[in-house]
């Protein structure tokens, strides 16, 4: 029996979804059926071989983001590692106390890299990135690592202008020093559904000891289980494990 795709063009239509998964942020199986021009059983067969593969992943919404395999970093390299090893309490004492996912990342430019975490016990959880990299103004734990550096670097970084994200809510330079501003003032940087439909953030930065920014914690919660009531909370056990970390990091250096 001939088969009705070809393998090169089965092919050609798994690299037309990655690149459109890239761009998106986060496709469902009907968007990804209507932008190829394919039936819902042809597009969700080509998602479960990029997940396989480790292009994409799906979260808890059902929905596929790139997944771990575009992560462009070493995470093994000794400092990342050092850093992993140095969090992990941190990240123990944070989800204990908060029972939600909690994740460790850095920043490289204007993206942030997802080096750790440890998933909520909940049957409805936020996923642990581990590895993906995404836009740091999107996320609670990358803005509060921009928040850390000047305005001369953030025009640096962003020289470009912001680059497009499906669900973010900063689209100027204009308005990310506006939001750095009140993120310094804060002391914590907060996700309301910017980096997917359905997750709320809070995020914390870890600091060198000279202010330069180390690492960002953050806690990531479905939103249908988060007010803004449980704000005051999750700062505080972060502030307590973000304290922990830089303890661990200068515990490291002796």
């Amino acid at each position: 029996m001939t088969p009705d795709v070809s393998p090169i063009e089965s092919v050609d239509r798994a690299l037309v979804l990655l690149n459109w998964l890239r761009s998106q942020g986060s496709v469902s199986v009907a968007e990804a059926s209507e932008h190829l021009g394919v039936a819902p059983s042809t597009a969700h067969r080509l998602l479960n071989a990029l997940a396989f593969r480790g292009f994409a992943r799906q979260n808890h919404l059902r929905r596929y983001l790139v997944g771990p395999a575009f992560t462009t970093m070493p995470l093994r390299s000794p400092v990342l590692a050092g850093l992993r090893d140095a969090a992990l309490p941190a990240l123990e004492h944070a989800q204990a106390q908060t029972g939600e996912t909690v994740q460790l990342m850095v920043l490289r430019g204007g993206d942030i890299l997802f080096l750790d975490g440890i998933e909520s016990p909940h049957g409805l959880r936020v996923a642990m990135r581990r590895g993906d990299t995404m836009p740091a103004f999107t996320s609670a734990g990358g803005k509060a690592l921009l928040s850390r550096l000047p305005n001369r670097e953030l025009e640096d970084i962003y020289r470009a202008g912001v680059p497009d994200w499906p669900t973010a809510k900063i689209h100027s330079l204009a308005t990310l020093k506006k939001r750095m501003t009140r993120i310094r003032h804060n002391g914590y940087a907060t996700n309301l559904e910017e980096t997917e439909q359905g997750v709320i953030g809070i995020g914390i930065a870890v600091v060198d000891f000279v202010g330069r920014p180390l690492a960002g914690l953050t806690t990531a919660t479905p939103s249908i289980r988060f007010t803004r009531a449980d704000i005051p909370r999750h700062v505080e056990v972060l502030r307590h494990a973000a304290e922990i970390l830089e303890r661990r990091t200068v515990e490291q250096q002796h």
